[in-house]
């Protein structure tokens, strides 16, 4: 009887000491880990270092990190692979999306010691991978991402012991993953906010430091960039003591590369109207220099004038922009549409000019989308017909006033709806 409670007795002991023996290679391998990745490593780093140690101390063939995101306009999640150990194999392995779903759905482990053969999965038969654990990135619940092993090496199986390794690693390694990814994120938004109080101040030095005074003309201009900043601009090129060109223009696209491709369309133009005021071949060259300059998916509106300032004429295109309004004094309303397409759309777009004169009491009122275009919480658009009640009604006062009351009005339109797009405005009184 003592001889069989020995043996039982010695059999607890060898058991207590193997369980004691594993969680010491535990805690080995997990100080080990939280050791790598406590110093303030990139995000990379940190998983590139988790996946090393899962590879050596689980002795798998491939291990990895897939981080799960969300995108900003829907809440489905996309799949990132970060890291891959490809140990003796040339391609990398990878979880079909029913194990994405699988673990968004269920966020615990699993083990698979038979894939093909399981049936909760359907993958093809030439698949490489036989074998897997699976285990949830959790932060406060949340999942994350996962943290997966393939391919025990030397054709054994994973055990229990296994998974609950690998699930102590993913609970102790996700907060430190998330926290690098944020990290990263805000060094991104750090970056992004650089580059858009760059491209705010290119904009803003790129506008004309005064107003144009001309004798018998009331002239007013004024840009609102939106908060994203965007690519409405506008300019006053003196030609010579006779002549003045004006434009307002809109790029393609938002921040710096659009305030880039304005800086690089003003210094073209301006270079053009140097040499040759004809505003038809300067917008004719301006393009085909901007297409063969910008990448060719950013495009400008452009209406371009030029005022003859003793008599009043003025000669103007218009490269796919917004029509301008010319409300004539006896009260007849006039849209300024000749011209052509967008700058830099093709190499050799044709631009056709036409011209008037501009009589005492007219007023030529020149506007970018982000007019007719801001929207209201409803989505509303403010629209043309809006505009053209409101200048209508407000054609007679001076042209600052008439910019200030358009403001305005779409300020108290839009309500809470955040400003969109840039609102630009130009406008040329006869007196």
């Amino acid at each position: 009887m003592e001889q069989k409670l020995s043996s039982k007795s010695s059999v607890l002991l060898e058991e207590e000491n193997i369980r004691l023996r594993t969680s010491l290679k535990e805690l080995s391998i997990l100080n080990e880990i939280a050791a790598a990745i406590s110093s303030s490593l990139g995000l990379n780093k940190i998983i590139e270092l988790i996946v090393n140690k899962c590879i050596k101390h689980l002795r798998v063939e491939q291990c990895y990190v897939t981080l799960l995101e969300k995108q900003p306009q829907h809440s489905d999640f996309k799949t990132m692979i970060r890291i891959a150990d490809e140990t003796n194999y040339d391609v990398a392995f990878r979880l079909d999306n029913q194990f994405v779903g699988w673990m968004v759905l269920n966020k615990k482990p699993i083990t698979i010691n038979e894939l093909e053969k399981d049936s909760k999965f359907n993958l093809s038969g030439d698949s490489k991978i036989k074998s897997l654990i699976c285990v949830p990135l959790l932060v406060k619940g949340e999942l994350i991402g996962m943290l997966s092993v393939f391919n025990k090496k030397e054709n054994q199986i994973f055990t229990g012991d296994d998974e609950r390794l690998l699930a102590i690693i993913a609970s102790q390694s996700a907060g430190v993953i998330e926290n690098s990814r944020l990290a990263e994120e805000e060094k991104k938004l750090h970056i992004m906010e650089e580059e858009l109080k760059l491209a705010r101040e290119i904009q803003i030095n790129l506008l004309p430091k005064t107003i144009p005074e001309i004798p018998g003309f009331d002239i007013a201009a004024k840009s609102i960039p939106a908060k994203v900043v965007g690519g409405d601009y506008y300019d006053f090129i003196k030609i010579d003591n006779d002549k003045t060109a004006f434009c307002l223009g809109d790029v393609t696209g938002k921040g710096l590369p659009a305030a880039m491709l304005v800086a690089n369309a003003q210094a073209t133009l301006r270079a053009q109207l140097i040499f040759n005021n004809a505003v038809d071949e300067c917008l004719e060259r301006a393009n085909k220099l901007l297409f063969n300059s910008t990448d060719h998916t950013k495009f400008i509106t452009m209406f371009l004038g030029v005022l003859d300032n003793g008599t009043g004429k003025i000669t103007y295109t218009n490269a796919g922009h917004d029509h301008p309004f010319l409300f004539k004094n006896n009260g007849e309303l006039e849209r300024l549409n000749i011209g052509g397409t967008l700058l830099g759309s093709f190499a050799d777009n044709k631009y056709l000019n036409s011209s008037f004169t501009i009589e005492s009491g007219d007023s030529l009122v020149i506007f970018s989308d982000g007019i007719t275009e801001a929207h209201n919480p409803n989505f509303e658009l403010f629209g043309e017909d809006k505009l053209r009640e409101l200048l209508l009604n407000e054609c007679k006062n001076q042209s600052s006033a008439i910019i200030g009351k358009i403001i305005k009005e779409v300020n108290e339109f839009a309500g809470s709806a955040p400003q969109f797009d840039d609102m630009t405005l130009i406008v040329i009184k006869k007196l």
